[in-house]
């Protein structure tokens, strides 16, 4: 299943789309913007190429520079 992202522009938006959508019989969780932004971290994350090695010596030349 697909969700949708709102990003109302105050307070009062907030809880208008909140009621509308307990009316509808849809749920509905609130997020602030740190977890959102972990939740595209996650979902960048399990994207990820995760078949490669990388040596810890290329880490840490790229640290260094």
């Amino acid at each position: 299943m697909k969700a949708i992202v709102i990003k109302p522009k105050n307070p009062s938006e907030i809880k208008f789309i909140s009621e509308l959508l307990k009316k509808l019989g849809i749920a509905a969780n609130s997020m602030d913007i740190d977890e959102l932004e972990d939740q595209g971290l996650v979902t960048l994350m399990k994207k990820a190429d995760r078949s490669k090695k990388v040596s810890r010596e290329e880490i840490m030349k790229k640290l260094k520079s």
